[in-house]
């Protein structure tokens, strides 16, 4: 990589490798050391090809997606490991307990998922991904990512009732491109 080059990647990680740490930790489930090493590799991927790529963060974020599907697809998967401490987010939100609370309740939720629906609810709700776009990323049918979206957000409202409680009218959501990660609805 020529010296232009090496300044991109220098700017491109120090401008977006926040949000897609985000991505990263909600697609492992809220372990965070296991999003960072997800993002690591994905810029590791990235700075390798960077001269060619054109549109870095779509880049970035497809090699995230498809490393978790390979994580997901390993015949002995690796257990996850729970955080005491959730990732840091935006500073100041309107309440701060109770969105420290919905940030809890998501993250247990969301991690008694199975990896293939919890990337799925990520890619739809978290990243506002179309279903075609989930079902391309992940290679299935649209009509997979739809039933896995309802049996997952069934499986969510019944791991965690109280996230109806604690919905965006309660507490200000953490968001990315301006939408909620999971909108919960009875």
């Amino acid at each position: 990589m020529d010296a232009e080059g090496l300044e991109s990647f220098r700017a491109f990680v120090d401008g977006r490798s926040s949000a897609l740490l985000k991505t990263a930790v909600l697609l492992c489930g809220g372990d965070r050391h296991a999003g960072e090493d997800l993002l690591q590799n994905a810029l590791v991927r990235a700075a390798a090809k960077w001269q060619r790529i054109e549109e870095p963060e779509a880049y970035v974020r497809r090699v995230l997606y498809r490393q978790q599907i390979g994580r997901w697809r390993l015949k002995w998967p690796r257990r996850e490991v729970t955080v005491a401490e959730p990732p840091e987010r935006d500073p100041q939100p309107a309440d701060p307990a109770a969105a420290a609370d919905l940030r809890m309740v998501m993250r247990q939720a969301l991690g008694r998922l199975t990896p293939r629906q919890r990337t799925v609810l990520v890619l739809r709700y978290f990243e506002d991904l179309p279903e075609a776009d989930v079902a391309q990323l992940l290679g299935c049918s649209v009509g997979t990512v739809r039933s896995t979206t309802h049996r997952s957000l069934a499986r969510l409202r019944a791991l965690a009732p109280e996230l109806a409680a604690l919905g965006p009218a309660d507490a200000e959501l953490p968001e990315s491109r301006g939408y909620s990660p999971m909108e919960v609805r009875p």
